[in-house]
């Protein structure tokens, strides 16, 4: 009688390094959200442009996803990421130094630019070294240290301006970004450089990955309004009646590590064949959570609901899109396909973060609650279009 040898697992605490090496890059990008109005008040910036500071780190993801991320498909991943870690410290400096608008906006820049580079290409980085049959459930788990360090650093952002003033916010992290580096230098696994492939144009990825079209797709809209909610959250909160300092203010994200938790089931289920179902679930959730949003100015109960339901939405998505897509991608281009991803990620989050201020500037919260709701309504009927044939049968996909 033969038996089927176990498959190889995953070691969790090489995931724990990922998940947490993931959760500290990203935190760089995110820090200044619920700072936007110490950064308008320190450096003169006006509440209508203080979202270009969010825009500027998004800038800086684009470029990075264009230019730094695919360079794990051809560089060795590990001295990619120590050379990566040392300028993105240098880069938390500039910021903390800042003494003009444009010199913060610069600064942002090279945040986003570094801070992305670092957490796409773990994330990519993890895929490689991951065992096909649990490719989902590393990059699930993977994107959850992420997603909790995305969270975390409005918290982070919040309590540590609150003792010593926004600018220790980016010395703080400087130092931790520098403890990070010698960990991964000292246990990131040695991975073969990938056979040299011909590098491809964004243009050329789309047309190739239909898979990468369509998620690519419900990623921006999923992220224009996720960042339309967060870069405009913190200014009806700090003003009155609320007058919320930044601890508070960043506390609130603390209710969006459930949605970290089914992120990282979202992939496990991916690899079960359910992915449509999750997205279909997470778009409902993402369209109904701007109602308690709306309903800010009554109580702040319904804004606790709705980070709840907005962060669920959008991580269980998020994971599920990257799972499909990785699982599509030829080995030897698995870092261009995610960066190519991420593209739309960065782009909806740099479009919500300027739409977000602007329309608080002009029209108040319940516009900028009416904005997500129609982003997130337009990213629902696309997905259920694509879903149906011509006959009305569901497509299976």
């Amino acid at each position: 009688m033969s038996t089927t040898a176990p498959l190889p697992r995953f070691a969790p605490s090489l995931l724990l390094l990922f998940a947490c090496a993931g959760g500290l890059s990203v935190a760089n990008v995110y820090y200044a959200q619920p700072l936007l109005d110490a950064l308008s008040a320190d450096l003169h910036i006006g509440v209508s442009w203080i979202g270009a500071v969010i825009a500027a780190t998004q800038v800086g993801s684009v470029a990075a996803l264009l230019w730094l991320v695919p360079l794990g498909d051809r560089v060795e991943r590990r001295r990619l990421m120590a050379l990566q870690t040392a300028a993105l410290m240098l880069a938390l400096l500039w910021v903390a130094g800042a003494g003009t608008a444009m010199g913060l906006l610069l600064a942002m820049f090279a945040v986003g630019l570094l801070g992305t580079a670092m957490t796409q290409g773990l994330i990519a980085y993890a895929a490689a070294a991951a065992p096909a049959h649990e490719r989902g459930r590393v990059v699930g788990a993977a994107q959850a240290g992420v997603v909790i360090g995305l969270l975390l650093a409005r918290l982070v952002a919040g309590v540590v301006a609150d003792l010593g003033g926004w600018r220790t916010v980016y010395l703080f992290s400087a130092g931790v970004m520098g403890l990070t580096g010698v960990l991964l230098w000292r246990y990131l696994p040695r991975l073969a450089v990938p056979i040299a492939s011909p590098r491809l144009s964004l243009l050329a990825l789309l047309r190739q990955q239909p898979v990468l079209r369509r998620r690519g797709l419900l990623g921006l809209l999923m992220f224009t309004g996720f960042g339309l909610f967060w870069s405009s959250m913190a200014l009806p909160l700090s003003a009155p009646p609320f007058r919320l300092g930044h601890t508070a203010i960043g506390a609130f994200a603390l209710v969006g590590l459930l949605g970290a938790l089914a992120a990282a089931r979202s992939g496990h289920w991916s690899d079960r064949g359910h992915a449509d179902r999750v997205t279909r679930g997470a778009l409902l959730l993402l369209l109904l959570g701007w109602w308690p949003l709306s309903a800010l100015h009554a109580s702040l109960g319904w804004l606790v609901l709705g980070v709840l339901l907005l962060d669920l939405a959008v991580q269980a998505l998020h994971v599920t899109n990257q799972s499909l897509i990785l699982a599509a991608a030829p080995t030897q281009a698995q870092a261009q396909v995610i960066a190519g991803y991420m593209l739309f990620y960065a782009a909806g989050s740099g479009l919500g973060a300027l739409l977000g201020s602007a329309v608080y500037a002009a029209h108040g919260w319940g516009a900028v609650c009416w904005v997500g709701a129609g982003v997130s309504l337009l990213a629902l009927g696309i997905f259920l279009r694509g879903s149906w044939t011509s006959d009305g049968r569901l497509r299976r996909r």
